[in-house]
């Protein structure tokens, strides 16, 4: 399987981007991460940059031949163990909490997994296939058709987070995909709500045409994005992954 990848940060209209973002590969396949800090400015970019690395750590150390389910499982876990300890250790007042969002790409298969309302999408043919479903009441709500799409924008429940990494010591809920064989011409889009705020489900599926890269794709989307909600944009942040033939 021939594949590209490509990633971006932006700051939006933020002081400080408490997004951190990671594509690393080794041995054991592919890994993708993003992560998107909360808590205030140093504990957000804390709790991102300690999920991150704690996922490349167990990443780095898996087990030979562990279940992609299972290593994502408990690669959270402990990325969620590990940013309540430097919580605690650091000692800020708000603790460091992150969402997060992380994908494993082995043998052709990918599988996601997230918690909060970071999200992963996976594309065929630049149309949708699924999406992951926010860890957010808003999300409750559609889901059950209390609200639709177009209330979300200004509904005032819409940045509550039910679950993610850090704060209470307690486990947080992670929703992990079913294993996916990848074909030529699909997408695997990690990012951060800074990106999915400003552009709609489609225009994430779609991706680039043959003709053009995955990162100037990501480039234009995301500034589209942090223009669309100019003056209130976030940090815009994602990780893709493209599949040719070979």
């Amino acid at each position: 399987m021939r594949f590209e990848t490509a990633e971006i940060s932006l700051l939006g209209d933020r002081e400080d981007n408490q997004d951190r973002v990671a594509i690393h590969e080794g041995a054991g396949g592919l890994l993708m991460v993003v992560a998107d800090g909360m808590g205030g400015h140093a504990g957000g970019a804390l709790a991102a940059t300690t999920a991150v690395d704690s996922l490349r750590a167990s990443f780095d150390t898996a087990t030979p031949g562990l279940s992609p389910d299972r290593f994502l499982r408990e690669a959270l876990a402990r990325a969620h163990e590990a940013v309540v300890t430097v919580g605690e250790k650091v000692g800020i007042g708000s603790r460091p909490r992150t969402t997060c969002a992380a994908c494993l790409v082995r043998d052709g298969i990918a599988t996601w997994a997230h918690v909060g309302d970071t999200r992963a999408y996976f594309s065929r043919g630049g149309a949708l296939v699924t999406r992951t479903r926010d860890h957010t009441a808003i999300e409750a709500l559609l889901q059950d058709g209390l609200i639709s799409e177009d209330e979300i924008p200004g509904h005032p429940m819409r940045h509550y987070v039910e679950f993610c990494l850090g704060g209470a010591p307690e486990q947080p809920l992670i929703t992990v995909s079913e294993p996916t064989a990848l074909l030529p011409g699909d997408m695997l889009l990690l990012c951060s709500d800074g990106l999915w705020s400003g552009a709609s489900d489609a225009t994430l599926a779609a991706g680039p045409q043959e003709d053009a890269t995955l990162a100037d794709w990501l480039s234009r989307t995301a500034g589209r994005a942090v223009r669309a909600c100019t003056p209130y944009s976030d940090n815009t942040t994602a990780a893709a992954l493209r599949v040719f033939a070979d």
